[in-house]
């Protein structure tokens, strides 16, 4: 970010307008085969594309060139934080999301039920995305178990998604995930980081063997993941920064979460984009900064389901006509990372990059796209300067120096 925050606050104002930032979680992708498309270039998008031809455009680089991005480091990145500087841990943020209680020591964790076969190697990370409602009864069996002088705390988020707390004297999060992040590898057993990980590291190893004992006859999810291991940071506030009400619209728990870490006002909302723009319509005048979470995106993508990420990508675009009847002063289209078909997960590839306002300078880009935003008036930049970009278009900063 060019400008420290106490510098960006001297030159930040308040305004009437508006802006919405709308992430299409793992946006960006890679074609399928040689002389194809992207998901997105393959996609059906002719309100994206016309919205293009108004906007200017560019990469953006969650993190910094070749680094493949977690979802909250590149979700802390999108807002303005240096990830690199404020690491956040997906468990601390899934707990927050589901309105756990995380007390000070606590450590969290994000729990997957997975698949392993005989000889214990994973075959399936996400046990067929099993129900919430057997994922609650299994979460149910493995809550409240005690270890030596420290209890786990497990609750269910959705499908085969849970929060484990680890809660106990002398914790630390400096210990190493059990999950793989791959199938056809066993977990990896907990480590600890430091010294002061020792401890963690043993109560969720204990955790995990019995974990295995009590799941053995639960196929698919026969036993756990665990990664993201962390504790509750202290963040400046959102709206300590910028001179915005914010509001987040967003359906999964963990982008919750973030966004209550921030201080945004979570809203209420259902699980399709249609009904988060139910809500944007419902709270449009009362706050000047949404943030729009979509992702199904994401999900089809780490299942290496192109073509249904290409039908998610279309259902955005069906919805852009509504955003815009909205009038918001700046509209903002592009995601958090991205996650090719092809790869079945994250990738290091730069996102595209949309930013309409009427103050805006229209480049020469006529679609929305991985080739076409290559080309944008942005150029490939770092994700840390989305937010200053929308302040500046929306009147939100005033000169800087003499």
């Amino acid at each position: 970010m060019l400008f420290s925050w106490e510098q960006l606050k001297s030159i930040a104002k308040p305004s009437p307008t508006k802006i919405v930032l709308l992430v299409l979680d793992g946006l960006g992708g890679l074609p399928r085969a040689e002389g194809v498309g992207t998901e997105l270039e393959t996609a059906q998008t002719p309100h994206l594309d016309e919205l293009a031809r108004k906007a200017i455009c560019g990469l953006m680089e969650p993190i910094a060139p070749g680094v493949t991005p977690g979802s909250g480091s590149s979700h802390l990145a999108l807002f303005g934080y240096d990830p690199v500087t404020y690491m956040v841990g997906r468990g601390a943020i899934e707990a927050l999301g589901i309105g756990a209680e995380l007390r000070e020591g606590d450590v969290a964790a994000r729990g997957n039920f997975c698949t392993v076969d005989g000889q214990g190697v994973v075959t399936d990370r996400r046990a067929g995305r099993i129900s919430s409602e057997k994922s609650a009864l299994l979460c149910q069996k493995l809550n409240q178990l005690s270890a030596g002088d420290g209890q786990i705390l497990v609750t269910p988020v959705k499908e085969h998604r849970f929060v484990a707390i680890f809660r106990g004297v002398g914790l630390s999060d400096q210990i190493r995930d059990s999950d793989p992040q791959q199938i056809g590898l066993p977990p990896l057993p907990i480590r600890s980081l430091s010294p002061q990980g020792e401890k963690a590291a043993r109560l969720a190893n204990e955790f995990i063997a019995r974990a295995k004992t009590i799941l053995a006859d639960s196929h698919p999810a026969n036993m756990i993941l665990l990664r993201g291991f962390s504790q509750c940071p202290n963040l400046p506030r959102f709206e300590e920064i910028y001179p915005l009400k914010s509001a987040a619209i967003a359906p999964y728990t963990m982008y919750q979460g973030l966004a209550r870490l921030l201080g945004m006002e979570v809203l209420v909302t259902g699980t399709t984009l249609g009904m988060e723009l139910d809500t944007l319509e419902k709270h449009y005048s009362d706050y000047d900064f949404f943030y729009i979470h979509f992702k199904d995106t994401d999900v089809a993508g780490e299942d290496g389901r192109f073509d249904d990420k290409v039908q998610a990508i279309e259902q955005v675009d069906a919805m852009i006509p509504r955003l815009l009847a909205l009038q918001p002063d700046v509209v903002i289209v592009t995601g958090d990372h991205s996650t090719p078909a092809v790869l079945k997960g994250h990738s290091w590839h730069p996102v595209p990059f949309l930013l309409f306002s009427p103050w805006c300078r229209p480049d020469t880009v006529t679609e929305f796209s991985e080739r076409a935003c290559n080309r944008g008036g942005l150029g490939r930049f770092p994700a840390t300067q989305v937010m200053t970009l929308a302040l500046a278009h929306a009147k939100k900063l005033s000169k800087f120096g003499a």
